[in-house]
């Protein structure tokens, strides 16, 4: 899990076009919206196509999305359980 977990962090900062960022100053467990990274809409909907393009996930109910994306670790564990089944 922690390699998938770096893997993303870098997958995310070359996604999100965060240049000035590197993977240790992403907090795994923080939230990715409001007071963590302070994602907004148009950043989740280009996680939303990491998901599909990087792992072949497709995020098939929306509402889903708020626990998906909370943190890193929640993405992963998601991306894992998908690949699982």
């Amino acid at each position: 899990m922690d390699a998938l977990i770096e893997k993303l962090k870098g997958e995310i900062i070359q996604q999100l076009n965060l240049e000035e960022m590197t993977t240790a100053d992403i907090d795994t467990d923080a939230p990715l919206f409001m007071e963590g990274l302070g994602l907004d809409s148009i950043d989740a909907l280009e996680l939303i196509v990491l998901l599909e393009r990087n792992y072949g996930i497709k995020l098939e109910d929306p509402k889903a999305g708020k626990d998906v994306f909370h943190s890193v670790r929640t993405m992963a564990e998601y991306i894992q359980s998908r690949q699982e089944a």
